[in-house]
Parts: C-alpha cells; sequence; structure tokens
C-alpha cells in the first residue's frame, strides 16, 4: 500500500495542498469501477510538477495525496453535504465521471460502510496531516496562509456551463482570508492578459478553503482552479506541455509571492 499522502515541510508560512493530484485507486477496490476509471481522466494532472520548483524556491509546505478522488474526494465535507446547492456536484466518495457518467460497475457503488471505511483510512489521515501543518505554521509565524492548488478540463457541460476562465481564483466570497489577499490575488491575475481570469466565480473554494480559512483565527486560505489547457494536453493520454507550463509558471510564483508578501498586523504568537 502506498502512503497517503506525502509532506514536505518549507520554511515559511505558506503551504500549498493539492489534494486532487493523486490518481492510484487500491487493488482491492479496482473491481467495483467501470475499466475507464482506472485511468483516472479527472485527475489534477501535473500540478506537483507545475508548481513543485517554485514551491520549493519560496520555501512553501507541500502536502500531496497518492490517492485518487476517485476513491475519495479530499475537498469535499465528510459529511458529504454538496459543495454548490443547484449545480451539478461530485460527492465524497463519487460516482460518476466529470463528463456524468456512472463510474461504478452497477451495484458496485460504495455502501455506508464502505464511505466510512475510505473517511477513515484516506480522507482522516490527509486532515490531520493539513491541520497540523498550518497549526505547525502559525505556532511559527504567528498565523499561516493555505494555497489549495486545483486543475481541472477547460469544458465539461456536467460541471458548467460554456468554457472556463483559464484561472479561478476563490476567497468563498472574501470570507476564507484577509479582503488584502483577495484583492492582491484578484490584481495579479487581473493585471495580465495572457490568460482569462475571475474571482469566486463558479469555483469559490472547496471544502478545504472554506473548513480551514479562517480570518479571525489567523489562518488564511485560497483556491486556485486552473484550467489544463494552461500548461497540459487537455486530451488523454493527457500529457504535460514543458512550453506551455513554462508560460504560466511566471503568474503562479507572483500569485504566491503576493500572498507570502501578505502579512497581518497583529498576528497571534
Amino acid at each position: 500500500m502506498s502512503p497517503v499522502f506525502q509532506l514536505r515541510q518549507g520554511r515559511t508560512p505558506l503551504l500549498i495542498s493539492m489534494p486532487h493530484v493523486g490518481h492510484q485507486i487500491p487493488a482491492d477496490q479496482q473491481a467495483r469501477y467501470q475499466p475507464r476509471a482506472l485511468d483516472s481522466e479527472d485527475t489534477d494532472w501535473h500540478l506537483e510538477c507545475l508548481y513543485g520548483g517554485i514551491a520549493e524556491e519560496l520555501g512553501a509546505s507541500l502536502i500531496v495525496p497518492s490517492y485518487s478522488r476517485y476513491l475519495i474526494d479530499l475537498n469535499r465535507p465528510p459529511e458529504d453535504t454538496p459543495m454548490y446547492p443547484g449545480a451539478s456536484n461530485t460527492e465524497l466518495c463519487p460516482t460518476r465521471f466529470f463528463t456524468g457518467e456512472p463510474l461504478y460497475l452497477a451495484g458496485q457503488e460504495p455502501d455506508e460502510a464502505e464511505k466510512l471505511r475510505r473517511r477513515q483510512l484516506y480522507w482522516l489521515p490527509y486532515h490531520r496531516a493539513l491541520n497540523a501543518e498550518l497549526q505547525r505554521l502559525k505556532n511559527l509565524f504567528g498565523y499561516a496562509l493555505l494555497f489549495d492548488a486545483h486543475s481541472i478540463r477547460s469544458e465539461l457541460p456536467w460541471l458548467f456551463e460554456g468554457r472556463l476562465p483559464d484561472l479561478n481564483l476563490g476567497t468563498v466570497e472574501g470570507r476564507s482570508c484577509a479582503p488584502e489577499i483577495t484583492a492582491a490575488l484578484g490584481q495579479v491575475q487581473a493585471s495580465q492578459s495572457a490568460y482569462t481570469q475571475v474571482v469566486n466565480g463558479r469555483f469559490k473554494g472547496g471544502y478545504i478553503t472554506r473548513h480551514y480559512g479562517q480570518p479571525a483565527e489567523q489562518i488564511h486560505a485560497v483556491q486556485l482552479e486552473m484550467c489544463q489547457r494552461c500548461y497540459m494536453s487537455e486530451q488523454p493520454p493527457y500529457a504535460y506541455d514543458p512550453e506551455l507550463a513554462a508560460q504560466v509558471q511566471p503568474l503562479i510564483r507572483q500569485l504566491l509571492s503576493a500572498l507570502l508578501q501578505w502579512q497581518p498586523q497583529n498576528p497571534k504568537a
């Protein structure tokens, strides 16, 4: 069995979480799925490669899971309430591809006991480690910054209409971080013309941003949902494109640097 996650501790107040980069499905679960699912097509592909060097350069901590969101979605609440009421949503233990088709063979969807097992075995360890790292950073610096990194195909009619903007910054309508952070990162996005962008549009922040972003407690969280067309092919085999990646990485560096430049007026020691 692979480790549930990998955590690299940094030297600044910033933690970068990538809850959907895992693509493994345990061997004892594979027979339940449609054969197509074993390719984990809805993974946030290659984000470790896209962000990794920048994160190390900036001294950020980094936490990444090993297992696919098809097993359990680390960015959904444990009680499995919908993130976006009125829109198509994937569950804590998803049952559909992003295209809407069933993920499991007929009758093989996880029951409540299996969901609980997955929650305890995969979801809880990731969140315990994420929370512990945020608390470590807060204890060291008086505050902690969480950047939840995601990517997605730019056109998925089952989830949203039309073509998604390239950069989708979410701060839960400004509630998950200090207002100055939303303004600063929004300005970074708006100051360039190479990529379309929006702040608190279709993707305002998932469970991780909503749950851990507690500005009153000096933990500030943001989510960036980036279209995969910015750095890779959106078609199988979902290849990383170094030339495209090199074009967007300076903007990623600007966003992370702007986040790090922010400091609270009265950090809690």
